[in-house]
């Protein structure tokens, strides 16, 4: 109980500070949305090969877009050594990784969940019928994104090109989950719901969260302390 009262002390902390400036969740939802216009004018909306890969469209504005949430995660604790007075704390590496990987989440959801109703209205998509589903796969993918975000922020947050290098590091590990996010946000938006193949990439999906959640865990204090 003390584990996860200190992890939502600090999921608390970033996300009262982050509302306080909203520096990233103001230029992440302005990416989004910005991005998503302009394909909107470069792709004829209403063409079968535009719904094709439109779901695709919107996994990959969704990565770049919370990556500029991810960076800023341990990077805000750095001035005036917060980030030491965090590690010197009575908390364990793991309640810390997992806090700022809550606050993260509910930012990078956040982002995901305005961003739809965008991309459905830009697009003239029909997905309302599946919105449980495509929150479902939101919800996994946007948690994938975080895991593995939230870690390499804190591995890079003293390396000097930390804004290049955290997406560099995290895309290539990712690739598994968006692909899956990616299939499966395709049939939505086409009309099509899950085909037979979405029970595999949802297993999938699942399994790449829960592996990397317990190795971040277990791998956090490495990383921090080295």
């Amino acid at each position: 109980m003390d584990f996860l009262r200190q992890a939502l002390v600090i999921a608390h902390k970033d996300v009262r500070a982050e509302l306080r400036t909203k520096e990233a969740i103001n230029a992440s939802l302005a990416f989004a949305v910005v991005v998503l216009l302009l394909f909107s004018f470069a792709f004829d909306p209403e063409s079968e090969a535009t719904r094709e890969f439109a779901g695709g469209l919107l996994w990959i504005v969704f990565a770049f877009a919370a990556a500029l949430i991810l960076n800023r995660s341990f990077a805000r604790e750095l001035p005036n050594d917060c980030l030491d007075g965090l590690l010197g704390a009575p908390i364990s590496g793991s309640a810390l990784f997992l806090g700022k990987a809550l606050a993260n989440y509910a930012l990078v959801l956040a982002v995901e969940v305005v961003s739809l109703p965008v991309f459905a209205i830009f697009y003239s998509l029909n997905m309302w019928p599946y919105v449980p589903q495509l929150l479902l796969v939101l919800a996994l993918g946007g948690w994938a994104l975080t895991v593995i975000g939230t870690m390499f922020s804190a591995l890079t947050v003293n390396i000097r090109l930390r804004e290049v290098m955290l997406p560099m590091m995290t895309y290539p590990i990712l690739s598994p989950a968006l692909m899956g996010a990616m299939r499966l946000t395709a049939a939505l938006v086409q009309g099509q719901g899950f085909d037979k193949d979405a029970a595999v990439w949802l297993r999938l999906m699942i399994g790449f969260d829960a592996v990397y959640t317990a190795a971040a865990l277990v791998l956090v204090d490495f990383v921090l302390v080295g």
